[in-house]
């Protein structure tokens, strides 16, 4: 005899939490034999049971749960439109890439247009400047806030410049004040990488809300995790259907997987040279990519977005209480600073050594490892000076001393929500007893 579907679901889901209780208990850290990664995933066990439930749907694409995250997370930004797509870094390539349509007409960035980025950052901002046949220009950072130094980004405008593309450093908000009024005065797109900013504001609004685009990623690193992921914001339906285009093959159709005959008129288009009345959903107006995420990915994104205001004050909460019990330390080290506008959601605590500090970043970054403490640097370091960018154009606006001192000098350590108050103590007590030696 068949028994019900709906009803075997429902015990395989009450297995699911039973087995995550039994296959990821909690265990209380110890600082002799415990780790304090810099981050990590998060989750219980509505993860697991979302994961599964879509899983049993055998839905292999993007479906209902991946409609239910971009509904809900575009509400959270109080913009129009949420695109997910693989990762964060397709997320940047297809913003990016949307401003490059045809569709745009005059307005559309042309091969050799600038694009205006720092030089120390993560490759992924940068890359899908050379890929698209554009040019970046790269300007400096101020150390403490490892944000651009808007003055140079000022100074950095040149002819050819036609976009500006950030991201906010480790969750901490660039100047967007400074930056909006320069890319106002001079005709700029601004595109804001927020792939370690979810739940960052600036002047009490959402950082990601200033610029035409904004991308998220949902790595495990950050703030939600998908296990890969990502997702391009924009309050713009023509550049919602543009990133959608390219995401989607390249095609001029914007029906849903599975869909068909949205627009009401699939046979009677006429593009191109093809003939009247090609079948739409083949019609392709963009060289684009198939760069979709499944709906297994949305279902864990779903159930992470519910605790995302948790996630965000328990980041703000370790940071604040490294950034106060770590004040005895300034005379060593370069402490993270902000704009009094910035609200970050921080995804790290930096730290750089002054230049006069008695040790060098090995050695601290030595002790620390020994203690079972994460650290990473502030991600590829100046980029110029990359092996992957070698050969390629490029222009450099000013010099990038700071960005030479912090590939040299700058380290972070995490704050992510796994961290509790026994971690973070193991934290502080490891800088302290490292440093006090000197």
């Amino acid at each position: 005899m068949t028994r019900d579907p709906d009803e075997l679901r429902r015990q395989i889901l009450d297995l699911v939490r039973e087995y995550h209780g039994s296959a990821f208990p909690s265990r209380p850290f110890a600082p002799d034999s415990g780790s304090v990664p810099v981050s990590g995933r998060v989750f219980d066990a509505e993860e697991l049971v979302s994961l599964t439930d879509a899983a049993l749907d055998f839905w292999l694409t993007s479906g209902r749960y991946a409609e239910q995250f971009e509904r809900e997370f575009s509400r959270f930004w109080g913009l129009r439109h949420a695109s997910l797509c693989n990762s964060g870094s397709s997320a940047n390539l297809l913003a990016l890439s949307s401003l490059t349509s045809p569709k745009l007409g005059d307005r559309r960035l042309r091969t050799g247009d600038e694009v205006l980025t720092v030089a120390a950052g993560f490759p992924t901002t940068v890359n899908p400047i050379f890929q698209t046949g554009l040019v970046p220009v790269f300007v400096d950072i101020d150390l403490g806030t490892y944000n651009v130094s808007v003055e140079r980004l000022a100074e950095a405008v040149g002819p050819k410049t036609r976009a500006i593309f950030l991201a906010h450093t480790l969750g901490n908000p660039f100047d967007l004040d400074a930056v909006c009024e320069l890319a106002a005065r001079h005709d700029l797109v601004l595109i804001e990488d927020c792939c370690d900013a979810v739940g960052s504001r600036f002047g009490g609004r959402h950082v990601g809300t200033f610029g035409k685009l904004a991308t998220v990623s949902f790595y495990p690193a950050h703030h939600l995790t998908m296990g890969e992921g990502g997702c391009v914001l924009t309050a713009s339906s023509e550049l919602n259907r543009l990133v959608e285009s390219y995401r989607d093959w390249g095609r001029d159709c914007w029906c849903d997987p599975g869909m068909q005959n949205t627009c009401g008129r699939r046979f009677d288009w006429q593009l191109g040279d093809l003939p009247a009345g090609y079948d739409h959903k083949y019609i392709y107006s963009h060289v684009g990519y198939n760069l979709k995420l499944t709906d297994m990915q949305a279902a864990v994104g779903v159930a992470q977005l519910r605790k995302l205001p948790e996630f965000i004050e328990r980041r703000r909460q370790t940071f604040q209480r490294l950034h106060r019990e770590l004040q005895s330390l300034e005379e060593i080290f370069i402490l993270p600073s902000w704009l009094e506008k910035a609200e970050p959601s921080w995804f790290g605590f930096p730290l750089t050594l002054r230049e006069s500090a008695p040790f060098d970043r090995k050695p601290i970054i030595d002790h620390l490892t020994e203690r079972g403490i994460g650290t990473r640097a502030l991600f590829g370091g100046n980029l110029t000076r990359q092996p992957a960018y070698m050969g390629l154009q490029y222009r450099v606006a000013g010099d990038l001393a700071n960005s030479d001192a912090a590939m040299e000098r700058s380290f972070w350590v995490g704050v992510y929500p796994g961290i509790d108050e026994a971690m973070a103590a193991h934290m502080v007590e490891s800088l302290k007893h490292f440093c006090s030696r000197y």
